[in-house]
């Protein structure tokens, strides 16, 4: 279904696109645009799959997971609401290089890749936002590469926690959606190093943890953990 006149997301879209576009092409978006719903655990968009749409996450948290030839799954990064998802299908536009997963029950709107493309041809200045909206955020998954591939263990596990502090939950007490093999999976470790680090920062009074619930309560010694790898 289209957007509905007045939603947050028909909104969202008519502001950002009319910086740059005129009316009747942000209508020719709108109009190959549908919104969804999917549960906690659902793909959105699989690897290997054909790159038919680029996804707006209106709602939610996601993961961007990556399974290489040996099966090993891998997470890219996570990210939570508003955001622009699936742009390298802009520039890739043979398959997904990725899934993205649902981590939470979230909102997306899906925009048909061909028609994005057709009204991107148009506008240079409209492409350059969309590439620099979805560079940001790969720049995070790049980041996240440099310290799985320079630190140990314990410095990857930092990183994983304050990016979640920072750029997820917005705070440094949240709700951890993700479970510890999801974390080991972002952290590049084992769930049993995951689960061992936690418990030690815990006796620390490094972080304090209650079910799913993660609490920051030395955010220096998080940051110093970080900074040595």
């Amino acid at each position: 279904m289209p957007f509905t006149k007045d939603s947050q997301e028909y909104n969202w879209l008519k502001r950002v696109s009319l910086q740059f576009i005129s009316e009747k092409e942000f209508d020719k978006i709108e109009k190959s645009s549908v919104k969804l719903t999917f549960k906690k655990g659902e793909t959105i968009l699989k690897q290997g799959g054909l790159s038919t749409h680029i996804v707006y996450l209106e709602k939610g948290i996601v993961k961007f997971n990556y399974e290489n030839e040996s099966n090993k799954n891998l997470i890219l990064t996570i990210v939570s609401s508003s955001k622009i998802l699936g742009g390298a299908n802009l520039f890739y536009k043979d398959n997904n290089l990725f899934s993205i997963v649902a981590v939470e029950d979230c909102e997306v709107i899906l925009i048909d890749a061909d028609v994005l493309l057709s009204v991107m041809t148009d506008n240079a200045k409209f492409s350059i936002m969309l590439f620099n909206m979805a560079s940001e955020m790969f720049k995070k998954s790049v980041l996240n590469f440099v310290s799985l591939a320079h630190k140990q263990k314990e410095g990857r596990i930092a990183d994983i926690i304050l990016y979640l502090a920072h750029e997820v939950y917005h705070s440094n007490s949240f709700e951890m959606s993700l479970k510890r093999k999801e974390l080991a999976e972002f952290a590049g470790c084992s769930t049993e190093n995951v689960i061992m680090t936690l418990s030690r920062w815990q006796q620390e009074n490094i972080i304090k943890l209650d079910g799913k619930h993660l609490e920051i309560t030395d955010i220096e010694r998080i940051k110093h953990i970080s900074k040595i790898g």
